[in-house]
């Protein structure tokens, strides 16, 4: 069971069964998902794109206001050639209606219209997800215990358990939601993992870090967790993390390390005094393989790139640089498909079976590596394409390695393989 943000439980507790029934529980957050009586009406294994769906969704959320009939045809057949669109609604509402009949809720009123605005009946309660974060966030703004405030906050947290409708946000009204909330959840995580450092409670800050990259990636939560680690005397365990995101913001997304994440490691690493045969003995640390290439993330590679560029100043060393592409039969760059992560994986390992272990190697793409080769030629450039072939090509595999080699003292169009 996944450890809880909180110390006691908060999850939903078990009740008795006169308490359970009769009430509609809605989730919003991730995929959406109606339960009446244990039993599943909407979403969750069933496909949420449902005109159905779309007609719950926009009536529970907006339970207190309504929804208006503009707003409610808009949402529910967008740009769909349509000559009635108020008949074509209230088509929707009656076949609604049935379902919810047919699916045991009682025999109500589900939807009542007032005004030209659509409600959800008062007679069958609503619990929704979206609507207790909302409730939480606002009960911790307002709370001036300070032991009390982290609770709720930390309560909060766990109540968002991913993006608001996260498959639909091509839509308007969901997009401005998703968006607010997600401002909220930032609120609460710096709100508890301020509380926690005053605290020093570092074990539920490495908790709430975890939690909140995980609930909410690209964000630069990973700082939580590093400066909790640290803080713990784990900042081996805060580069190797480093290094991870790093190389997963890079490789899955494209994305460089943001300013603040690179700042936060270099202001919690600050190592305590050693003398300089301890230091240069956890530069080194342990290598796991000291017969083949020096693997590294993108951006340790880019920083290996320029410093063998301003060694190489002063000359005496000849560097090149080899860019390794998967290439379909055609010859054409693979950019996607099932077999090229199998692939990429395969081309890595041959690599490393052919490069010395004074050259450095980093996945640059799903179907892409780098190789910078030291103290190397022209021709052993060749030599080491034909050994990554070899281990490379399998039967009458179909699929290749396409090379590209420059040279690292010139220009970009200084000596080159192809």
């Amino acid at each position: 069971m996944r450890e809880r943000l909180t110390r006691e439980s908060r999850g939903i507790s078990v009740m008795k069964k006169e308490e359970t029934e009769h009430i509609l529980r809605v989730q919003m957050f991730g995929d959406f998902s109606m339960v009446w009586n244990g039993k599943n009406i909407a979403g969750g294994s069933r496909s949420s794109e449902t005109q159905f769906s779309y007609l719950m969704q926009l009536l529970l959320h907006n339970r207190e206001k309504g929804v208006s009939r503009s707003q409610l045809e808009r949402y529910l057949f967008e740009d769909r050639d349509i000559k009635d669109f108020r008949h074509a609604a209230r088509t929707v509402v009656y076949n609604a209606k049935k379902k919810l009949r047919a699916a045991g809720f009682p025999d109500v009123n589900y939807i009542r219209q007032k005004d030209g605005v659509y409600y959800w009946t008062e007679d069958i309660p609503v619990e929704e997800d979206a609507e207790r974060f909302d409730a939480l966030y606002l009960k911790a703004g307002k709370e001036k215990d300070p032991d009390r405030q982290l609770e709720v906050y930390l309560e909060a947290c766990e109540c968002y358990t991913g993006e608001f409708l996260k498959n639909q946000t091509s839509t308007v009204w969901i997009a401005q939601e998703a968006r607010r909330y997600r401002e909220i959840f930032c609120a609460c995580v710096e709100g508890a993992a301020e509380h926690l450092r005053r605290r020093q409670d570092y074990e539920r800050m490495e908790r709430l870090g975890m939690y909140a990259s995980k609930i909410n990636p690209l964000a630069d939560w990973e700082t939580v967790t590093m400066e909790a680690l640290v803080a713990l005397g784990r900042a081996d365990d805060a580069l190797r993390l480093y290094d991870n995101t790093v190389e997963y913001y890079f490789q899955e997304e494209g994305l460089r390390p943001s300013e603040r994440l690179m700042e936060n490691l270099g202001t919690l690493l600050d190592h305590q005094y050693a003398l300089l045969d301890v230091i240069q003995e956890n530069l080194a640390g342990d290598e796991e393989d000291k017969n083949s290439g020096y693997y590294c993330s993108y951006p340790v590679f880019q920083g290996i790139y320029r410093m063998v560029r301003r060694i190489m100043d002063r000359g005496g060393q000849s560097v090149h640089l080899m860019l390794c592409t998967i290439v379909d039969s055609k010859g054409n760059p693979m950019k996607d498909g099932p077999m090229l992560s199998e692939l990429s994986g395969r081309l890595g390992e041959s690599i490393f079976c052919s490069v010395r272990r004074s050259d450095a190697v980093s996945r640059y793409g799903k179907g892409q590596w780098l190789v910078l080769l030291m103290n190397t030629t022209i021709e052993n450039c060749r030599i080491l394409q034909k050994r990554i072939n070899y281990h490379f090509i399998v039967g009458r595999q179909r699929t290749g390695i396409q090379y590209h080699v420059n040279s690292v003292i010139c220009t970009p169009n200084g000596d080159r393989v192809t």
